[in-house]
């Protein structure tokens, strides 16, 4: 490599500045729940939809997973196939 190459070499603009602060980030959780009353009343029922959506699929997820004989939970093993 040159020796100009390197003396050109120069530090990005985000180090000559700090990076700007977060405005939510020494929020307590006190004030976080505050900030829930800011949300729209027409979006409070696509919530609850979605969460009763999410809570039906976990409940069927595990469901199946822990009642159904059927499904295979390990890889055959070579001896145990049949040809």
């Amino acid at each position: 490599m040159y020796a100009t190459r390197i003396m050109r070499l120069q530090a990005t603009r985000p180090y000559f500045f700090p990076a700007p602060k977060e405005n939510h980030s020494a929020h307590t959780i006190s004030q976080r729940l505050r900030n829930l009353k800011k949300i729209p009343p027409e979006l409070i029922p696509l919530g609850v939809v979605l969460a009763v959506a999410l809570s039906a699929a976990g409940y069927s997820l595990t469901n199946k997973l822990l009642t159904d004989k059927t499904l295979r939970l390990y890889r055959n093993s070579p001896e145990q196939r049949e040809h």
